[in-house]
């Protein structure tokens, strides 16, 4: 098999609020040479960095939105967010949990600290990021998985080396619990100094690794910083990672989609019409009803 290379890395953009309770960069789309076509299926990626929210009696968050035609996977690393959508799902997504939203046909959304964690306040690190739908999927049923950290299967290395907690696809054997429409590896690799970690997806797909904590070398050859994201070229197969200090990694890996892509605010559809239609049926509320307030 061919070594895959490193095509670039990219440095965090200055961030942005999305409602009041999340601080971002932006990493895709992005002028970065990845728009939603080149990183498809993954079409956008949001990163809140470690950033620490002061205590608040009113949670801070995102007021209720809509979504069609994608699914939306965020990631807790630290802090506490709450969440509802009109179609019954809902539920608190502690540190290192996973919720695995399918909009699909479309829901009303809304998200924001949790009660609790906001009255304390503290650090806050999270990921959202919105996986694209096949056209047969795009009105399907909305759903909703649920990820507990103590739920995910996890690989551990030898020599207390560290481990890959394996949200989607499969790592050495081990298959992660998320049901995906398209073929999606995505992992979390924690790897402590000095240990490495070799990794094989097939060279079509595409693939980007997000620095969390501490700093990684690929390759042995180019440094990937704390909160940098490093794309991959789609040139082989195998590459490596190595821990230059005790580091957390975002894997995510996936077989695109080769579909147009005709994108507006929360819906992504495949034409320009199915997109007026998104806007149109959101307007006259077959989205479902959510209320604004925030449950006790």
């Amino acid at each position: 098999m061919k070594t895959r290379s490193l095509e670039l890395v990219a440095s965090p953009k200055e961030p942005h609020f999305v409602g009041d309770g999340f601080r971002v960069h932006n990493f895709i789309p992005s002028g970065f040479r990845m728009d939603m076509q080149r990183m498809s299926p993954f079409i956008l990626l949001d990163y809140n960095s470690t950033y620490y929210f002061p205590p608040s009696d009113t949670p801070k968050g995102v007021d209720v939105h809509p979504h069609r035609g994608f699914e939306t996977v965020t990631i807790a690393y630290k802090g506490r967010v709450q969440h509802h959508d009109s179609s019954g799902g809902g539920g608190v997504i502690g540190e290192g949990d996973i919720q695995w939203m399918t909009a699909a046909s479309g829901v009303l959304h809304k998200e924001y600290h949790e009660k609790e964690w906001s009255k304390k306040g503290g650090d806050f690190q999270m990921v959202q990021l919105w996986v694209n739908l096949p056209a047969k999927f795009k009105m399907s049923s909305p759903r909703y998985q649920a990820i507990k950290s103590d739920n995910l299967n996890r690989y551990e290395f030898e020599h207390n080396a560290g481990s890959v907690e394996v949200i989607a696809g499969e790592y050495k054997g081990i298959k992660g619990v998320a049901n995906t429409f398209t073929p999606i590896h995505m992992f979390n690799i924690k790897l402590n100094e000095g240990n490495i970690a070799e990794l094989n997806f097939p060279q079509n797909y595409n693939t980007a690794l997000l620095v969390l904590e501490g700093s990684i070398v690929i390759n042995g050859k180019e440094e990937v910083p704390t909160d940098h994201l490093a794309l991959m070229a789609n040139d082989g197969e195998i590459f490596r990672l190595e821990a230059k200090e005790d580091a957390v990694v975002l894997v995510m890996s996936g077989e695109p989609i080769n579909e147009p892509i005709a994108a507006q605010g929360p819906f992504v559809m495949n034409t320009r019409e199915e997109l007026m239609q998104a806007f149109n049926d959101f307007k006259e509320g077959k989205f479902g009803v959510l209320e604004d307030n925030i449950p006790d």
